[in-house]
């Protein structure tokens, strides 16, 4: 029954892509430019170099540095502090691809996997700052404390679960780990390939979400505003877009923005799903902390405006 309910489902979600194919073409070029502009531009770089970092080691580096950290922050190993790191510089999905990748080298357990990804849902700064800050909303300071509300309440959410998921060290020595006998040029091409294959999983992603929110627009008579808003919570990129176009109170429009960054959108957690399946990395945590995330977001702007 559950197949057949599937199977319906999907036919009628070709049915409405071929009734509406012209606003289909234009939802799926929108996700390509979305892509192209900003996802493969901010990620790219950042998936090869960490790729190549974890091959040569520099996990247990930054691991022995930032122990003492990470155990009296969140009580987490020394190596989240790659993912903590690498997350806060590059954006989501990021953190599920390198906490995955960590995972997979044995580095740290599924429980730490599962606990990291809770807190680690950072946006990528450049696109706060210039995306949002500068062209959406061409206001400098919204950017900036729409970013301090956002980091903030992924910090906060580490320190409330820092005694959830008790975590399980695993040993693993540096000179073991650097002793990896591939080459170089070996390391480069298969990150290359692994960071291709995951930036077009991402534009997979946008993609339907973005055909979904096109579909959704044609079959129900929702305001201009509702329909913004779904737009943004199944894709984050143009619900905040349209959102700063809309004629209602600014702080409104950050509100919205904020919620839409926190919680990450359909798109991401579809990104999200897609990098840990296969693995004991669970997803229900992440969700709810992304609720979590939204609320404590939006109650931090508040604060700083």
């Amino acid at each position: 029954m559950k197949k057949i309910i599937l199977i319906l489902s999907l036919l009628l979600f070709l049915l409405q892509i071929l009734i509406y194919s012209n606003d289909v073409i234009k939802s799926v070029r929108f996700a390509f430019d979305i892509w192209k502009n900003n996802v493969f531009p901010s990620l790219f770089p950042f998936f090869v170099l960490s790729e190549i970092l974890i091959k040569l080691g520099f996990v247990e580096i930054t691991g022995k540095i930032f122990k003492p950290v990470m155990k009296f922050l969140f009580k987490t190993s020394g190596e989240s502090a790659f993912v903590f790191i690498m997350s806060i510089i590059s954006g989501n999905p990021g953190n599920a691809k390198y906490t995955r990748e960590l995972y997979d080298q044995k580095l740290i357990s599924k429980e730490e996997a599962s606990k990291l990804l809770m807190f680690t849902h950072f946006c990528n700064p450049l696109f706060i700052l210039g995306t949002i800050g500068m062209t959406f909303f061409t206001n400098y300071q919204i950017g900036v404390k729409l970013l301090l509300a956002h980091y903030l309440g992924n910090f906060i959410i580490g320190i409330l679960i820092r005694n959830k998921y008790p975590i399980k060290e695993i040993k693993v020595t540096q000179e073991k780990r650097i002793s990896n006998e591939e080459n170089i040029g070996v390391i480069i091409t298969n990150s290359l390939f692994n960071s291709i294959n995951t930036l077009l999983l991402i534009l997979g992603s946008i993609s339907i979400c973005l055909v979904l929110t096109t579909i959704i627009s044609k079959n129900f008579e929702l305001s201009l505003l509702a329909n913004n808003i779904i737009n943004g919570l199944v894709e984050v990129t143009q619900g905040v877009k349209y959102v700063s176009l809309e004629n209602i109170p600014i702080n409104l429009k950050q509100i919205l923005c904020v919620i839409f960054l926190s919680f990450g959108g359909l798109s991401i957690h579809l990104q999200v799903l897609s990098m840990i399946s296969g693995s004991p990395i669970k997803y229900l945590p992440f969700f709810l902390a992304r609720i979590l995330h939204a609320i404590i977001s939006v109650i931090l702007l508040l604060i700083i405006s």
